[in-house]
């Protein structure tokens, strides 16, 4: 789905986790079909927006270069070991110019790009923020439009986006999808799927 020129949400993809709980890089783990966690992710993302932005840790080369063979546009986040927060406000930053954001996170490969456009649609008709809903859970990716971008940006180490979104109507912006991958993340080994 493509969106004229002076209304493109951006796509941020969160890829600045340190995989503590997974007990080695989950993002370069492999699926069962040999595609890393944070490249499925990236395609996906890749394929409902145009050029979207990942945010790595400093020297993380290996997910660099996997990521921008994806079709991401990757940025380094010096304060990334702070949390999620200063990653976020890091691509904010750097796509200050883009008509809202669509962060999704590295760690949800199984997210339909279907579902992600049609979130990316809502702030494009004018919504402030939206997040899909699957069976009565709220689920990932979140979207933001443009004019919520000092509170994106005054965001910092752990402190996420959910108060900004709740700040914003967020219950009111609730897109029921059928898309249970918006509730399926990656956290320990035995998430990933064996076949």
């Amino acid at each position: 789905m493509a969106f004229p020129e002076q209304q493109v949400v951006r796509g941020i993809l969160l890829a600045a986790g340190s995989s503590t709980r997974f007990g080695s890089d989950k993002l370069l783990h492999k699926l069962p079909d040999g595609t890393a966690v944070a490249v499925a992710s990236a395609r996906n993302l890749a394929r409902a927006l145009p050029n979207p932005l990942a945010v790595i840790r400093p020297n993380a080369v290996a997910l660099r270069a996997a990521l921008e063979a994806a079709g991401c546009e990757v940025i380094e986040c010096a304060d990334a070991h702070t949390g999620m927060g200063a990653s976020l406000a890091c691509a904010v930053r750097a796509s200050a110019d883009a008509a809202g954001w669509l962060v999704a996170l590295a760690d949800m490969p199984f997210i339909r790009f279907e579902t992600m456009a049609a979130l990316a649609q809502w702030i494009i008709s004018g919504s402030a923020v939206a997040a899909p809903v699957y069976r009565g859970q709220r689920g990932h990716p979140v979207c933001f439009a443009a004019y919520q971008r000092d509170e994106l940006l005054a965001l910092h180490g752990d402190e996420g986006a959910r108060k900004v979104f709740q700040r914003h109507g967020g219950l009111g912006n609730l897109v029921r999808v059928d898309d249970p991958g918006v509730l399926r993340d990656i956290d320990v080994p035995g998430d990933v799927p064996r076949n």
